[in-house]
């Protein structure tokens, strides 16, 4: 045991203490980072701004215009629609707080008989030199109908090339509002006495299991099982190539029958899982940790099923050692790494299918498709983990049977690889094909 371990802290030592490594580990952290750091800088001055000049037969539709402009009601309709959703208070109180300065539009009315055609023009220009943003065309039964129970008229607007489709969308809501509010008042109506009408007040889903009852967030339902997915898929091929790497250089290099005067087979396929497993994990308490604080960054920490970290580690030890056993002795049956692309084949597409059934997982995750893929080795890890981050977790003894099946399954992995290893690690030639191997398993 003593060196296995020591085989383990070397391979540990050997691949942290890299500069590929630690870019490697930290270079999607930091990208995301950058990337979150520039949107913010470009928005954080950003307000929709610019002329508008509006044509307006109904002599109305402009005045409504500024006063809505002035009230600004979309920050506040918009933070009631993620309040209501499952944000929170305090998520959709900063949206209102970051929404609250409106676009800063100056509505030019034109003439009634002003030419559309003319008044284009006005959109190629700068707007220092008099140009405008948008040209709005009100129609003239925008706001009472032609006639009894007909259609109601709207708008034409036209914009300048290149302009920000969030000036666009400002541009929309406001006309919106102010037609919506002259309207109700033509037939008589409060507008506030519509809206109490209208409004319905919804509470916060709650998700009810058998065990607990949690807050439902539906982004998040969707989102968690691809993130856990995303973390055990990320541990697993990150220490399994290397595992194939390191074991294709040192054998291509001799450097292992130098390691085998001193060590046994079985000794340096242990010590090597051990210390790549170490690294893998690493890897994914970085990511975890930094998927923690966004949630907890957006006050969501709370929805997380923290038993879900317990069955992550558990279910990344299970599929780390039956594929990282495979990609083992793929690497001790071949010379070199363009050799592996056959046998690594199948390991492939077995490890693609949890991706291609996600959402079916996450959306049924009782279905019998679902029940049958939790407990199919190797791939019964993924399955099982995505309904456990799912909306209706499976019962805890279909969670065990799954760990036990993988237990299981470990063992006849070891036990495959453990024959190839020991036969392929110090055969040169031409690479075998599965024929090959099943005869080295059987030989073992």
């Amino acid at each position: 045991m003593k060196k296995v371990l020591w085989i383990a802290l070397r391979e540990f030592i050997a691949t942290v203490c890299t500069k590929a490594f630690l870019i490697g580990l930290l270079f999607l952290p930091i990208m995301i980072g950058v990337v979150v750091l520039l949107i913010n800088m470009m928005d954080d001055d950003y307000r929709a701004a610019g002329r508008i000049a509006i044509i307006d037969p109904t002599g109305r539709v402009t005045a409504e215009a500024r006063q809505v402009l002035g009230a600004n009601p979309m920050a506040a309709q918009l933070a009631d629609g993620l309040r209501q959703s499952g944000a929170g208070a305090a998520g959709a109180a900063e949206l209102v707080e970051t929404l609250g300065l409106g676009p800063d539009f100056t509505l030019v009315q034109l003439p009634n008989d002003a030419s559309l055609d003319a008044e284009k023009e006005l959109l190629l220009q700068p707007q220092a030199a008099g140009g405008v943003l948008a040209l709005v065309a009100i129609d003239a039964d925008s706001i009472e109908a032609a006639a009894p129970g007909a259609e109601f008229g709207g708008y034409d607007l036209y914009v300048a090339p290149n302009v920000d489709d969030r000036e666009t969308s400002a541009v929309h809501a406001m006309l919106r509002e102010a037609i919506v509010n002259l309207r109700i008042e033509a037939y008589g109506f409060d507008r506030a006495t519509i809206d109490r009408l209208t409004r319905v007040s919804r509470g916060q889903s709650i998700t009810v299991t058998e065990t607990e009852e949690r807050e439902t967030f539906g982004a998040l339902n969707i989102i968690l099982p691809a993130a856990f997915m995303f973390l055990l898929f990320m541990g697993i091929m990150g220490g399994g190539q290397g595992l194939m790497t390191s074991t294709i250089e040192e054998k291509s290099s001799r450097v292992v029958e130098v390691l085998l005067s001193a060590v046994s087979p079985m000794e340096l396929m242990a010590g090597k899982l051990f210390g790549y497993m170490s690294v893998s994990l690493i890897g994914m308490a970085l990511y975890l940790a930094t998927g923690l604080l966004v949630l907890n960054s957006f006050s969501l920490l709370g929805l997380l099923d923290t038993r879900l970290i317990l069955y992550l580690m558990i279910f990344f030890l299970i599929a780390f050692f039956t594929v990282g056993s495979f990609m083992m002795a793929v690497g001790a049956a071949v010379n070199e790494l363009r050799e592996t692309q056959s046998l690594m084949m199948p390991v492939t597409i077995l490890l693609m299918l949890p991706w291609f059934l996600w959402m079916p997982i996450s959306r049924d995750p009782n279905s019998t498709l679902s029940v049958a893929f939790s407990f199919i080795p190797p791939v019964n890890t993924f399955g099982m983990l995505l309904r456990l981050s799912s909306t209706e977790p499976p019962p805890a003894w279909q969670v065990w049977a799954s760990i036990a099946v993988g237990i299981v399954f470990v063992y006849v992995a070891l036990w495959c690889a453990a024959r190839v290893f020991r036969i392929g690690l110090l055969l040169t030639g031409k690479p075998p094909d599965f024929g090959t191997l099943i005869r080295w398993i059987r030989a073992g």
